[in-house]
């Protein structure tokens, strides 16, 4: 028989404890929550075909790409060339950001949806994706808190320069292969290395697919990792270089063999070039730039940002003061980590690049050297943009945050008091507060002219039979915005066009880069009448030039759809080849009689 209760006690059932969600699920809306804010900072184009994201340019060449893969993949052609573009030449694929590590698998929304809803679905996918690898990582390999996970992978995959990446660089966005890569080239595990060696040479040769400048970036930074970290731990580094030598072996030999190919065309298949068409070192970041707010956060504007970054895509390493001041208490604090202090190695060393030649600080030239001169002329290196060193900084700032949190939460049940108030709380309170500024808003749109009904409609067909091309007004636009290449990309390539937004040769004897393609006589001049609004005057040598251009371009029809300046151009057409008929929203030219 049970003892009697004591006196001045209740018999009370045992406290119950909150109920925590399963591991899974609790991963699973961390995931879900990640699509949801890509897909609300998306929410300005879907279903609006008349908006592009603000750089309109780069939209419509990544559309043209993805739509380019799903042609590829229906009509068996080969996926690094197309002549569908600057007819009659073609473009190098390889030698462009053409992602078919993303158009490839994208092709079925691409042919069901059109090449909008696939840039769409693909900049969704690079940011939660990206963000969802580094919550795994994190998780598995360097946390045990799902909530500073969570936060790391926030951050990775939503940080100010990803947003403002993935609005028109899907090769710079598509970073969800990086958690994967390095969690393979640093395994703890050696007893495994050949197995996890090949596995990184798979996922190496698809990163080539996404982006080779990310890849560029990511050897250079597990590179300076991986000495910075040698240097804090040598006994450390020499137990685990075995197996890690091995694996960078075998990730090579499996890679090698898989892009010989495609890197051979690259370089020295039709269409190559050598160089860039613009001085990279141009695109450096202002030093007050880290500890500004971009433009796509609660707290932006487009007044400051525009002077401390080269453009709105660039505004990598907008991180702001509480930030970059939470970064270093975590350095201090969390110090006797050899990997902490190989983290703060890469990212004061990448920071330090984006600062180009010469350090800027508000706008003004400061004199002082950047130690971006000392690599500038290394292989590789002299074509990577400065500006966009700061996204290894991203990655380097959501580790230091995930690990923070992750250490306060172990020592929970000893936790210290600030005032009475719990430390761990103080310090969510610092981080929350720090990250609020940096919340991405949706990606500001822009109008775009709407591909016109003679295009959209098929009308073009009865003018254009095989072999021959559509010429759009203007025709050549060289880094410009590219009617041919919307339209073209909207129609699934229906139509062979010349021109287009793209990285070429100067000319067939000379590989010297170029933005698009070499300009002829009418291209420049219609441009002329497109950027200025003013009709030339037009010669008759004006008008055998136009013929002769026809010619080149393999013409049957010229097609003028919206424009800025659109009557003048119109009428610059007119005085080269004779009134033209409105048909289904455009003006229409047909030029086979003139072009033979």
């Amino acid at each position: 028989m049970a003892a009697p209760a004591a006196a001045g006690t209740v018999d009370a059932a045992p406290a119950r404890r909150p109920r925590r969600l399963p591991a899974r699920a609790a991963d699973a809306l961390v995931v879900a929550g990640y699509l949801a804010l890509a897909v609300l900072l998306t929410v300005g184009q879907w279903g609006r075909p008349g908006r592009l994201f603000h750089q309109a340019g780069d939209q419509i060449l990544f559309e043209w790409m993805l739509a380019r893969a799903a042609r590829a993949v229906t009509g068996l052609e080969n996926p690094l060339y197309s002549s569908a573009l600057n007819a009659p030449d073609g473009v190098n694929l390889m030698a462009n950001t053409s992602v078919l590590g993303l158009g490839v698998p994208l092709t079925p929304v691409t042919l069901l949806f059109g090449s909008q809803a696939a840039f769409l679905v693909a900049v969704v996918g690079c940011l939660a994706g990206t963000a969802t690898a580094w919550h795994v990582l994190l998780r598995r390999r360097l946390v045990d808190s799902r909530v500073a996970a969570a936060v790391g992978g926030l951050f990775c995959g939503f940080a100010p320069g990803m947003v403002a990446q993935a609005g028109a660089h899907l090769h710079m966005a598509a970073q969800f292969l990086v958690p994967a890569i390095l969690a393979l080239v640093f395994h703890p595990d050696p007893r495994r290395a050949v197995r996890h060696g090949a596995l990184l040479g798979l996922l190496v040769a698809y990163q080539v697919f996404l982006g080779e400048e990310v890849l560029v970036f990511l050897v250079l930074a597990a590179g300076t990792f991986a000495l910075a970290y040698a240097a804090a731990d040598r006994s450390a580094a020499r137990r685990l270089a075995p197996a890690l030598l091995v694996r960078l072996g075998v990730g090579v030999a499996v890679s090698l063999p898989l892009l010989a190919y495609p890197l051979w065309f690259q370089f020295f298949g039709p269409g190559h070039y050598r160089g860039m068409p613009f001085h990279a070192y141009g695109y450096q970041l202002d030093a007050a730039s880290f500890t500004a707010s971009a433009r796509q956060t609660v707290f932006g504007d487009d007044h400051l940002p525009g002077l401390l970054a080269p453009n709105p895509t660039e505004e990598n390493s907008f991180f702001g003061p509480g930030l970059l001041v939470l970064a270093v208490v975590i350095v201090i604090w969390l110090w006797r980590r050899p990997s902490v202090r190989a983290l703060a190695v890469c990212g004061v060393l990448f920071a330090l690049l984006s600062l180009g030649a010469q350090v800027r600080l508000d706008g003004t030239a400061t004199g002082i050297p950047g130690p971006y001169r000392l690599v500038a002329e290394l292989p590789l290196l002299d074509l990577a943009v400065p500006a966009r060193f700061p996204l290894v900084c991203i990655p380097v700032l959501g580790i230091l945050l995930a690990l923070s949190l992750d250490r306060l939460r172990a020592a929970a049940g000893a936790e210290p008091r600030a005032g009475g108030v719990p430390v761990r709380l103080l310090w969510g309170g610092a981080v929350a507060a720090a990250l609020l500024p940096l919340f991405p808003t949706p990606i500001r749109t822009v109008p775009a002219w709407p591909v016109p009904a003679f295009v959209a409609e098929g009308g073009w067909r009865a003018y254009v039979p095989p072999g021959r091309t559509l010429v759009p007004v203007p025709p050549v636009t060289g880094a410009g915005i590219s009617p041919a290449m919307l339209w073209s990309a909207r129609t699934g390539l229906a139509f062979p066009t010349p021109g287009g937004y793209f990285i070429g040769p100067r000319a067939a004897d000379d590989p010297a880069a170029r933005w698009g393609a070499p300009d002829r006589p009418t291209a420049v001049l219609l441009r002329r009448a497109a950027e200025t609004g003013e009709v030339p005057a037009v010669t008759d040598a004006d008008r055998r030039r136009a013929v002769e251009d026809l010619r080149h371009w393999r013409a049957a029809v010229v097609v003028q759809g919206g424009l800025h300046h659109g009557d003048p151009v119109r009428r610059t057409v007119e005085a080269l080849l004779g009134p033209g008929r409105e048909v289904a929203g455009a003006y229409v030219w047909d030029v086979r009689p003139l072009v033979g």
